[in-house]
């Protein structure tokens, strides 16, 4: 007799990681844009994202920005917890990153010092980080952005639906992602630990 094989899921890192980090806790606002990674709305009001959908959306998007580059992929946070998680990112995946204000003409105006070209936009928060969205859209740049329940997706190329005020939250997501780009790359070597990531209180 054939032993029945289940379906098991296999997360990146626990699920109990996950939700230690608070990568689920949304806000007690849900754009209609972000309905479909909700998995359900606590008594409380606060909207409550669904991991597995996170972790898939890890997978895809380190698949997708391992394609680029290193040096034309550039990170936007101006989001105090997301500063020190993105230099880590950068540092690990080799990338360009912008933390604190996002000086209007970075993308679009080639006499500014801070001018870059890059392929592709990560962002920490679509809403905070509104500039770059728009400055990547207008020059055509490809972008990904960390979304949490509040956020309008317009204008954002792929989605990774988590908490993206979290200092726990950010820290994990973006220690994951710069992993599997280097897994992706074929690089195995990961020497970084998730609390190398995360911003002090």
């Amino acid at each position: 007799m054939e032993a029945k094989v289940k379906e098991e899921y296999e997360y990146l890192v626990p699920p109990d990681e996950y939700l230690a980090a608070g990568v689920h806790i949304g806000t007690q606002v849900r754009t209609g844009d972000m309905r479909r990674f909700i998995y359900k709305v606590r008594p409380d009001g606060l909207y409550v994202l669904d991991i597995r959908q996170l972790d898939e959306r890890i997978r895809i998007a380190g698949k997708f920005l391992a394609r680029f580059e290193p040096s034309k992929i550039l990170v936007v946070a101006a989001r105090q917890y997301g500063q020190k998680p993105v230099m880590m990112f950068s540092k690990a995946v080799g990338c360009d990153y912008v933390i604190g204000r996002f000086i209007p003409g970075t993308l679009t105006n080639p006499i500014l010092k801070e001018y870059r070209e890059p392929d592709v936009v990560l962002v920490t928060d679509p809403a905070i980080d509104r500039q770059a969205v728009e400055e990547a859209t207008k020059v055509g740049i490809p972008v990904v952005a960390l979304c949490d329940t509040n956020n309008s997706t317009s204008n954002i190329d792929l989605v990774i639906p988590t908490n993206n005020k979290g200092r726990k939250a950010l820290a994990l997501v973006y220690w994951l992602l710069a992993r599997e780009i280097l897994r992706n790359r074929g690089i195995d070597e990961f020497p970084y630990s998730v609390e190398d990531f995360e911003a002090e209180l």
